[in-house]
């Protein structure tokens, strides 16, 4: 039986700059951060994943898994229309207009300042900002 969403795991070009951006700026909590050679337990994995930095994060309903390989990662790109593959990562916040200001002044790519939602049945105001990696972000308030 489903008991409920558990994480999206994704590749970031840099952890420093992902928690950053993830943690300092839009609230999620650091839960694990370690080597990726190594389980939590510290035994060694042996997968060619040495100097891999791999992060959990709470978003408190799931979790966001990010992991940072030692020799970096290219842009994210949009999935194109008609192609699978996940559009953007969506968080729910109290204020979209005051964080999107904050955002803003962060230095955050910004691509649409807050408006109404066009699924008002689920949510009512969103907005829409990148990552450090060019991964669409959407901000939505319920």
């Amino acid at each position: 039986m489903l008991k409920g969403f558990e994480h999206v795991g994704m590749t970031v070009s840099s952890i420093d700059k992902s928690l950053n951006f993830y943690v300092d700026l839009l609230g999620l909590k650091l839960v694990v951060r370690r080597s990726g050679d190594e389980r939590s337990d510290g035994v060694p994995i042996d997968r060619g994943r040495a100097g891999h930095q791999i992060c959990f994060l709470d978003a408190g309903n799931g979790m966001l898994e990010i992991i940072g390989p030692a020799t970096g990662a290219l842009m994210a790109e949009d999935v194109a229309a008609g192609r699978a593959g996940l559009r953007h990562l969506t968080f729910c916040f109290d204020d979209v207009a005051a964080l999107y200001g904050k955002l803003e002044a962060a230095g955050v790519e910004m691509v649409e300042a807050p408006r109404q939602a066009y699924n008002r049945d689920i949510m009512s105001k969103v907005a829409f900002c990148r990552d450090p990696d060019g991964i669409l972000i959407e901000l939505v308030e319920r």
